[in-house]
């Protein structure tokens, strides 16, 4: 018998927009996998040197896509990161972009123990747009959404969309 195709996620965003909490929940909900990138990485030391100025390691992202891959080709997989012009087109059904306004994400990145530079250039990113033009640069037009992740009435109403999505795809592609 036939395994069902079920579809690949990515969530993206801005750091502190709300990718984990909603990509856990989610994983939860619908059955499909899980993936945070940081995890992935940090757990097959996946990275390619360190960056003084941002504190934080530097990801090898030829080594991500390669330990990714077949995993991938499989389907199913909600894939958790900030970026996403990393990733190949082909692998994600739909790409979601969560987006928070300042003081939220302002608030969230500071409590992270996030401060100078890396504090600024986040909120930045995330006034600029920066990870949904990204996104609409790297994928179809048609398959990027954005999400409002301020409040946890946001996150049941994503919660809600996202799985009856899953559940439509699904639907239509088995």
């Amino acid at each position: 018998m036939k395994s069902k195709r079920r579809p690949n996620v990515l969530l993206t965003g801005t750091p502190g927009v709300g990718k984990t909490t909603l990509g856990k929940e989610l994983a939860q909900r619908t059955g499909l996998a899980y993936v945070n990138i940081g995890e992935l990485a940090q757990e097959g030391e996946l990275f390619d040197g360190y960056d003084e100025e941002y504190q934080c390691p530097i990801l090898d992202e030829d080594r991500v896509v390669d330990e990714l891959d077949e995993k991938m080709g499989e389907g199913g997989v909600i894939v958790d990161y900030h970026g996403c012009d990393l990733f190949p087109e082909r692998w994600f059904h739909i790409v979601f972009v969560l987006r928070s306004d300042n003081t939220h994400l302002y608030n969230r990145l500071e409590s992270r123990g996030y401060t100078g530079k890396k504090l600024q250039d986040n909120v930045q990113c995330e006034i600029f747009q920066t990870i949904y033009e990204e996104a609409m640069e790297a994928y179809k037009e048609e398959i990027v959404h954005q999400l409002p992740s301020n409040t946890p009435e946001d996150l049941e109403r994503n919660l809600d969309q996202i799985v009856q999505w899953t559940e439509q795809w699904m639907k239509d592609n088995n």
